[in-house]
């Protein structure tokens, strides 16, 4: 009864930390500056915030520190206004933590190759976080992990310093929900979900956070927290992969896929509109749902939906490279000793970000077939493709004339589709790019 009382009532050191939080006088260390640590930073900075970003890439700290973004939602002017003010520095150095008030955690959370969980990051995270923690401090994860990860990894580590959770400090889960390039909702306008290991840490949590961000949104645990953000992108990856498998379907019945989804969502009830592509990308959808199938996988049960979603998902790159071999046996050439130019390498549209982007697969499996692969994408300067590094190939008519083939694979808003149709052989569009568009030289997925 003695734990549970001091975990409902407000300890003189939290107390203090809650008053510095409103008055804007706690200091905050984010470990990682990645798409979410560093746009996290910034918000916070820019509410006034004494704000420590903490990352082993020297490349990123010599970025913030001199005040140049690495990050497309992130302006260079914001760094430099922060910088001016002296509310935003980097360090490779661990050493500071001692001194934050707060600590988030926005570390990768990839798949092995065994499409287990990789938790080297946030163990080094945890790790680093115990030997500097002392009492009146939040600790926050903000990376994606399987249900349990707060309390029955981290938790268990900090507590070993001899400190106790809702009485000496306090932890919680807040999954990021950062998505790259969109205008509308961004850091600040998401809302924020916030799930603490005793209601002292998600109070505490929501009133740290609620300083930044439009809207929190309280839950009752951080397993909670942590399945919510599985939800969200397991729903994504399972209705992806039943669209794509509908793709599948219309192409063996020779329909337009395209026009069955834009008819049906006329539906304004029971229908949510999801499209077809070339495979999915991006550091969530793709891993998010591997990381609920181990987790129940260790207590008996088979996740289904989500493993048959991810191997439809996953063979969508192999389609699309039957559909231009198909294109080039129409004109009589094999898909063997073939140019094709791949447009777009990033797995989404007006970004740079390559995280798992079915484009390389695509790239691979074209490669292996023994055709030549360049590629155009003008958020991707240069990159390293099938173990070589490439440079983004010119988008000129006569790139375009030396290709046997062209493949809209992610569909830029700067990329000029009508030279690309002018003059390409034959162009598979992956997209719906060309959606109206009539012309033989078209082929969609």
């Amino acid at each position: 009864m003695g734990r549970r009382a001091a975990r409902l009532s407000a300890p003189t050191g939290l107390a203090r930390l809650a008053k510095k939080i409103a008055a804007r006088r706690a200091r905050i260390g984010v470990i990682g500056l990645g798409y979410v640590g560093l746009p996290l930073a910034v918000e916070f900075a820019k509410e006034g915030f004494s704000v420590t970003g903490i990352d082993l890439d020297p490349a990123r700290v010599r970025g913030v520190n001199a005040a140049r973004s690495y990050i497309l939602d992130v302006p260079s002017e914001d760094l430099r206004r922060l910088r001016a003010a002296r509310r935003l520095r980097a360090t490779a150095s661990f050493n500071v933590l001692g001194a934050q008030d707060a600590v988030i955690i926005c570390v990768p959370t990839p798949l092995r190759k065994t499409r287990e969980p990789d938790m080297s990051y946030i163990l080094s995270a945890t790790k680093e976080i115990a030997r500097h923690i002392r009492k009146g401090q939040l600790i926050v994860l903000e990376s994606t992990t399987y249900p349990g990860t707060t309390d029955e990894v981290i938790l268990p580590a900090l507590e070993a310093r001899g400190l106790t959770v809702g009485r000496d400090f306090c932890l919680a889960f807040s999954p990021e929900r950062i998505d790259p390039g969109n205008a509308t909702y961004m850091t600040r306008t998401i809302p924020k979900v916030i799930g603490g290991i005793t209601p002292q840490c998600t109070k505490l949590a929501t009133v740290l956070y609620g300083c930044a961000i439009h809207r929190t949104v309280p839950v009752s645990s951080s397993k909670v927290a942590e399945m919510v953000k599985l939800l969200e992108n397991t729903f994504r990856a399972v209705n992806i992969g039943l669209v794509n498998e509908i793709a599948l379907i219309c192409d063996r019945l020779g329909i337009d896929v395209w026009e069955v989804i834009d008819a049906a969502k006329t539906k304004p009830f029971g229908f949510m509109p999801f499209y077809p592509g070339p495979g999915i990308g991006g550091h969530c959808i793709p891993s998010d749902p591997m990381y609920l199938a181990w987790k129940v996988r260790v207590h008996g049960f088979e996740a289904r939906f989500i493993e048959l979603a991810t191997q439809i998902n996953g063979a969508m790159p192999e389609h699309v490279v039957e559909k231009i071999g198909g294109v080039l046996n129409a004109r009589r050439k094999a898909l063997k000793g073939a140019r094709v130019l791949l447009l777009g390498l990033a797995y989404k549209k007006d970004v740079g970000d390559l995280r798992d982007s079915p484009a390389f697969d695509v790239a691979r499996l074209l490669e292996q077939r023994g055709a030549v692969v360049d590629y155009h994408d003008p958020f991707v300067p240069s990159t390293e493709l099938n173990g070589r590094r490439r440079s983004s190939s010119p988008l000129t008519p006569a790139t375009l004339r030396r290709s046997d083939c062209a493949v809209v694979l992610t569909n830029h808003s700067k990329v000029d589709y009508t030279l690309v149709l002018r003059w390409a052989p034959a162009v598979v569009d992956t997209r719906n790019q060309y959606q109206g568009t009539r012309s033989k030289k078209i082929v969609k997925l």
